[in-house]
């Protein structure tokens, strides 16, 4: 039965302002931080949580499956990130004046994989949350990094946009060894692809465009027109040319 648990005062502890440098050395207050500011870090915490719990899933197949074992320790690695980015996010939520717990679902911190074999589960998942998750996230953290100015939350994207590179590089070689090692799975990823890029495309395209102010941005906001941008440059610039590559897509 799921459920749902609020994390303790690690995670909504209060920080004080902090000042930030102009050009000219002098001291300027942080921007004010909205609701939506509050509200985004505070989901980017149970994102974070959720992708640790949803990668070490994953590397427990790997254990499973056999695998080499530097997959399994970069799979691990990857589960320490996403941890660490979770911190991250609390510190700028509560820099950002968050007094709110997150709530992390335990429904949420397992992977659903449709039926099917060991294989084809790690499949689904790889081609979901890393060839696809993974890949769109690194353009997706270079925008929101790009006019981000608040000390800690510019902080906290410049290390996650530089671990969401090696978390992309770590998915498209997963899924060359599943493939490597049981060639139809290919075929299997030919039929599930469609659906996966679908689904993408509808996560970050449903919502109605969103207004970023100046200040939100310097909090590490965006449009949410400007994900759903983001997302169809991804599938023409990488998703298309690298499953053709592959024999997953015509």
């Amino acid at each position: 039965m799921g459920g749902a648990t609020k994390q303790g005062p690690k995670w909504v502890a209060q920080a004080e302002p902090v000042a930030q440098k102009t050009e000219e050395g002098a001291a300027s207050a942080t921007p004010p931080a909205s609701d939506a500011v509050r509200r985004e870090w505070r989901r980017r915490i149970e994102a974070e949580y959720q992708s640790a719990a949803r990668t070490q899933h994953l590397t427990l197949w790997l254990v499973q499956l056999g695998a080499p074992r530097e997959l399994i320790d970069d799979g691990l690695r990857i589960v320490t990130d996403e941890l660490d980015h979770a911190e991250l996010s609390a510190q700028v939520a509560a820099q950002a004046g968050n007094e709110e717990p997150p709530v992390i679902r335990h429904e949420a911190l397992t992977l659903n994989a449709p039926a099917g074999s060991l294989e084809e589960q790690t499949l689904f998942a790889t081609l979901e949350v890393f060839c696809l998750g993974e890949t769109v996230a690194v353009p997706l953290f270079t925008e929101l990094r790009r006019e981000c100015t608040v000390p800690v939350a510019r902080q906290a994207l410049d290390r996650i946009l530089r671990d969401e590179v090696r978390h992309k590089q770590f998915g498209w070689d997963l899924l060359d060894y599943l493939c490597e090692r049981s060639p139809g799975l290919v075929e299997h990823a030919r039929q599930i692809l469609p659906e996966l890029l679908s689904r993408i495309q509808r996560r970050y395209t449903a919502a109605p465009g969103t207004r970023v102010s100046g200040d939100e941005r310097a909090w590490g906001l965006m449009p949410s027109d400007e994900y759903g941008a983001i997302v169809q440059a991804t599938i023409e610039k990488e998703y298309t040319p690298r499953f053709k590559e592959r024999g997953m897509l015509p």
